[in-house]
C-alpha cells in the first residue's frame, strides 16, 4: 500500500485527533460537542447514527435524521465530519449528508461478507475509510478488511485500534492487546493507525494513560469520546470525556519522537514493549486470582502453601519452556518469585482477616 494518501484534504501533520460524542442523542448535544471539539483544537467531529449495542432494548442511535445535524455541525464550526457504516444504504446516506469519512467499526470488520459489501460500494468513491480492528486479536482478519476496502480504490485509508473482547479480567473494557497494532504496522508500514482510548479503557479515568500510551507506541493520533454531559449519555457513558478534559488531556500529551519510516529496531523495541505489558497484565490477573484462593482456603481451613500443587506446576513449567527453547533454569527462577508473590497475596488476606 505505497500509494495511500493523507486520511483528509489539506490535513496537517501527525499527530490526527478525532473527537466527539459516542452517539448524536439530539441536534442541541450533538452542536454542543461540536463547539467544544472545535475549541479544543480539534478539526475532526465523529458522533455514531447507526449504533450496533450488544443486546436488543439498548440505545441504538437516531438515525437518518441525525445527519441533518452533524452536516449544520460541519458548517456551523467549520469541521470535517465523519459516522460509522455498517451497510451500503449507511455509506449512501452519509455520502449524501456530506460527510467527509466513515468508519467501519469492529464488529462489521469481523464478518468479511459485511465488509466486502461496503467495499463494493466504495467502488469510485472518493472518501476517508477508517477500520476498526475485529473483535478478536487477530491481525490477518483485520488486514482482510483493510485490504477488500484497499481494493475497491480507496486510498484515503487508516486503521483504528480500539481494543479487543476477552473474557479475562483486566482494567479494561476491551483488552488493548498492543502486538497486534505493531504487527499490523510491520506488516502494512504505510497505513496509519489511530488508537481509541475510549474504547479500550471503558472508563474515563484510563483515557488520558492510554492515549499516552498509543502515542509513545508510535501511532498516528487518536479518536477520542466526548460528550458534553458524559453521565447522561445514552451510550458508553462511563468511557466519554467533557470536550474540557478532551482539551486538557491534548495539551498534556508528550509527543514521541519520529523514526525513520523501516526502523526495524524501533519496531522490535515497541513490540517488546507492549510485551512487557501484557505481561504485568497478566501477573496482576494471577494475583487477582491468587487472592481469590486464598480466600477460598481460609474459608475452608486448608495450608497457604499446597506444596504438591507448586511441583507439578514447576515441572509442568519447565518442561514447556524446553519445548520452547527457553532455559528452566531460567522458568524456575520467574515461577519461583511469582508463587513467592502468590503466597505473599495470601499470607496478607490472613493478616487483614485477623485484624
Amino acid at each position: 500500500m505505497t500509494d495511500l494518501t493523507p486520511l483528509f484534504l489539506g490535513q496537517s501533520a501527525e499527530p490526527l485527533y478525532i473527537a466527539g460524542p459516542c452517539s448524536a442523542e439530539s441536534r442541541e448535544q450533538l452542536l454542543t460537542s461540536a463547539r467544544g471539539v472545535k475549541r479544543a483544537g480539534v478539526e475532526i467531529l465523529r458522533a455514531g447514527i447507526w449504533k450496533p449495542r450488544t443486546k436488543p432494548g439498548s440505545f441504538e442511535g437516531i438515525g437518518d435524521r441525525a445527519l441533518e445535524w452533524l452536516a449544520e455541525a460541519k458548517r456551523e464550526y467549520d469541521l470535517r465530519i465523519i459516522t460509522e457504516i455498517a451497510t451500503p444504504q449507511h455509506l449512501d446516506l452519509a455520502l449524501k449528508a456530506g460527510v467527509d469519512g466513515v468508519w467501519i467499526g469492529a464488529r462489521t470488520t469481523t464478518n468479511p461478507f459485511a465488509t466486502q459489501q461496503i467495499a463494493d460500494a466504495l467502488r469510485g468513491v472518493d472518501t476517508a475509510v477508517i477500520v476498526k480492528n475485529p473483535v478478536i486479536p487477530d491481525v490477518d482478519l483485520w488486514i482482510g478488511a483493510i485490504e477488500r476496502i484497499y481494493n475497491s480504490g480507496v486510498r484515503r485509508l487508516a486503521a483504528v485500534h480500539r481494543g479487543f473482547g476477552t473474557h479475562q479480567t483486566t482494567p479494561y473494557r476491551n483488552a488493548p492487546h498492543w502486538s497486534v497494532p505493531i504487527e499490523l504496522h510491520r506488516r502494512l508500514p504505510n497505513l496509519p493507525i489511530l488508537s481509541d482510548p475510549s474504547h479500550i479503557g471503558g472508563r474515563r479515568d484510563l483515557v488520558a494513560q492510554l492515549a499516552q500510551q498509543a502515542l509513545d507506541l508510535g501511532f498516528s493520533g487518536l479518536m477520542i469520546e466526548c460528550h458534553p454531559n458524559p453521565n447522561e449519555a445514552l451510550s458508553d457513558a462511563q468511557q466519554q470525556i467533557t470536550p474540557e478534559s478532551l482539551k486538557e488531556l491534548i495539551a498534556q500529551l508528550q509527543l514521541r519522537r519520529s523514526t525513520n519510516e523501516g526502523d526495524l529496531l524501533s519496531d522490535y523495541r515497541l513490540h517488546i514493549d507492549s510485551i512487557d505489558s501484557r505481561i504485568i497484565e497478566l501477573l496482576a490477573e494471577r494475583m487477582d486470582i491468587a487472592r481469590e484462593i486464598g480466600s477460598f482456603k481460609r474459608k475452608h481451613g486448608m495450608a497457604v502453601v499446597q506444596h504438591d500443587r507448586y511441583n507439578k506446576l514447576l515441572v509442568a513449567a519447565e518442561a514447556k519452556a524446553e519445548s520452547m527453547s527457553i532455559r528452566k533454569e531460567f522458568i524456575h527462577q520467574i515461577f519461583s518469585a511469582i508463587h513467592e508473590e502468590s503466597v505473599r497475596q495470601q499470607l496478607d488476606l490472613e493478616t487483614e482477616t485477623k485484624a
